[in-house]
């Protein structure tokens, strides 16, 4: 296949990922097919929660944007119990108006904040992701967890999604593996597998293993998110490429697997009315964004803290500035 065939097929996949998360690539690229049954399907299988605190959500969205979503990433491990679980992955997804362009704001997950009382929780200094945690996971952590951020930067959210990385892992076998660039060797601290520099055929657990590593990176956390967003890229490819909208069987098993791993709260707008919204995206629209902050011990903890407050960049979601704010930054800017 030549390099413009290529982005031909990978064009159909980037415009539909936002608003839900990872583990929406395939299914709303379904919808932009026309596909509605499936569609319909896929939003009658997913859970229904109020992720949001009250605070942290706006009125009923605008699907003609500005919008911005909010997405937790959690990994669940067995003996887990809801109260045990930290947000893996925090994302703040930004639509400008007009829903030609996006921007996946990754949040450092050791980010130094305030996180307010609530759910429980009387309120103090912590790592962001422990909000989830404090707030006893779930939906109240959402809540806890969305309150946090609205506080720390003035951004109110259009929706949020809730995402079980277990459920990604599943898609990812489903699709038959995803090709990811190893750039340089890391021991993973949760299983001792080593990663060596080269590309290759990963899958579920491999890939999610390999995209949770920060330690031993000279990134760190930012070599993570990176990562991260490495994964998401590689899923859009894989899902482009494993045409399943001519194999209904495997189809029916992603949805399935998508909607036993999936919370959301659309703020009152229908799933696929927000599906469709989206599907104009062009292949190009998606930027990763890094949040301006550098790495910190204190009290013999190492945190992350933010740059000049973040450099005005929540200043520039909550105002519908983006463009402006990554032509003018452009060492925190990542093209997916």
């Amino acid at each position: 296949m030549d390099a413009r065939a290529a982005r031909r097929r990978r064009a159909r996949w980037p415009r539909v990922l936002l608003g839900i998360g990872l583990t929406l690539v395939v299914l709303a690229g379904l919808a932009v097919f026309g596909l509605h049954a499936l569609t319909d399907r896929y939003d009658r299988s997913v859970a229904r929660e109020e992720l949001l605190d009250p605070g942290a959500r706006t009125a009923r969205p605008n699907l003609s944007g500005p919008l911005n979503y909010l997405l937790i990433g959690t990994d669940k491990r067995p003996n887990d119990t809801p109260s045990e679980q930290r947000a893996d992955t925090i994302l703040v997804v930004h639509v400008p108006a007009g829903l030609r362009e996006a921007y996946l704001v990754s949040i450092p997950r050791d980010l130094l904040v305030a996180i307010p009382a609530g759910h429980g929780y009387g309120g103090g200094q912590d790592k962001i992701n422990a909000a989830y945690e404090h707030g006893g996971g779930g939906r109240s952590g959402a809540q806890l967890l969305s309150a946090t951020l609205t506080r720390m930067t003035g951004i109110r959210f259009d929706g949020a999604a809730l995402i079980d990385f277990s459920g990604i892992r599943k898609v990812v076998d489903l699709l038959g593996g995803v090709r990811m660039c190893v750039d340089r060797e890391v021991r993973s601290i949760h299983t001792n597998r080593v990663f060596s520099p080269g590309c290759r055929q990963m899958n579920g657990a491999e890939a999610l293993d390999y995209v949770r590593q920060r330690y031993d990176l000279p990134g760190g956390d930012y070599d993570r998110q990176r990562h991260q967003q490495q994964l998401l890229r590689a899923l859009l490819d894989r899902a482009g490429e494993s045409n399943l909208r001519n194999n209904p069987v495997k189809l029916d098993q992603v949805i399935r697997a998508v909607g036993e791993s999936l919370t959301v709260d659309t703020n009152g707008a229908p799933l696929d009315d927000l599906v469709f919204a989206l599907r104009g995206l062009p292949s190009n629209a998606l930027q990763g964004i890094q949040v301006p902050s550098y790495p910190q011990v204190i009290d013999e903890v190492s945190y992350v803290v933010l740059d000049n407050g973040g450099n005005g960049l929540f200043q520039a979601v909550s105002g519908a500035r983006m463009p402006d704010w990554a032509r003018g930054n452009p060492r925190w800017v990542v093209r997916l």
